[in-house]
């Protein structure tokens, strides 16, 4: 019987890649490697791809879950950086709880849906 795998998310750059990747560089994420249009970027057990791609459509339909250990510390870490100053289309909002849990969201330069949580 074959396993099942986690597949690492496909991220698109937006219209500016070198923008986009220092975005998640600024958010904490390390790069691991890079290649041509591509870049690997970890945060803990949190991985994806960024692409050197724009697609609105896609983007505008994509939602990313990740995990920090510790939600109100990666929020006063990233919310004093004052990411929407530097980057025009960044939209952060606030730690909310929802019946799921408390979580963070932010849009990123493509458009793509982040939800900040805890294990």
């Amino acid at each position: 019987m074959a396993e099942a795998i986690a597949l690492v998310p496909f991220v698109p750059g937006g219209a500016d890649f070198v923008k986009s990747r220092d975005l998640f560089h600024e958010l904490g994420f390390k790069e691991e490697w890079s290649s041509g249009g591509y870049v690997g970027f970890r945060s803990g057990g949190a991985k994806f791809i960024l692409q050197d791609f724009n697609e609105p459509a896609f983007a505008g339909n994509l939602m990313i879950k990740i995990e920090v250990p510790d939600l109100d510390a990666w929020w006063a870490t990233i919310s004093i950086k004052d990411l929407p100053a530097k980057f025009s289309g960044v939209r952060l909002k606030e730690p909310t709880d929802f019946p799921w849990g408390r979580e963070v969201h932010f849009i990123d330069l493509a458009g793509v849906c982040w939800h900040v949580g805890t294990p």
